[in-house]
């Protein structure tokens, strides 16, 4: 089940983005991040049995296009984000962008899945090809960061 590009793009670009720019904690890197996942898209061969597989496909090729990107770029943990930060409006959302954003890539990856993303322990551990319990155990750790970040800001 291979839709039109467009269709595609459409549907899944604010998600992709979105993504990327909580992984990058940087605007272009993010628009670059999205733009490569979908020349993927456009690349493979794949038939996706439905849209679920579809969207699980190109969020895990984003995120792993996001990871390459750090890896190859380097980044420094203290990097602005002020367009992202236009978005939230109370210090409470800013404070808990600020720490998300401070986290690690293992411990972002896990929570974008679960929280932002919906995905089932299950399905994580199927898209990461780890065991769940494995899965439960980094979202306990990645939770556990996290709220020690938003508390010490």
């Amino acid at each position: 089940m291979k839709r039109d590009a467009d269709q595609v793009f459409e549907k899944y670009c604010k998600l992709l983005y979105k993504v990327s720019i909580i992984m990058l904690c940087n605007e272009q890197d993010a628009y670059d991040s999205v733009q490569e996942s979908f020349l993927r898209y456009l690349d493979t061969k794949m038939d996706f049995k439905d849209e679920s597989h579809e969207k699980a496909w190109l969020t895990r090729v984003n995120i792993n296009i996001c990871k390459n990107m750090l890896r190859f770029r380097r980044m420094h943990p203290t990097v602005e984000y002020e367009t992202l930060a236009l978005n939230y409006h109370t210090s409470e959302e800013t404070g808990i962008m600020d720490a998300l954003m401070a986290l690690n890539t293992k411990d972002k990856e896990v929570l974008i899945l679960y929280y932002i993303e919906g995905y089932s322990c299950r399905e994580i551990a199927s898209m990461l090809k780890v065991t769940e319990n494995a899965i439960k155990k980094k979202l306990e750790r990645a939770r556990k960061r996290l709220k020690e970040k938003y508390e010490s800001e």
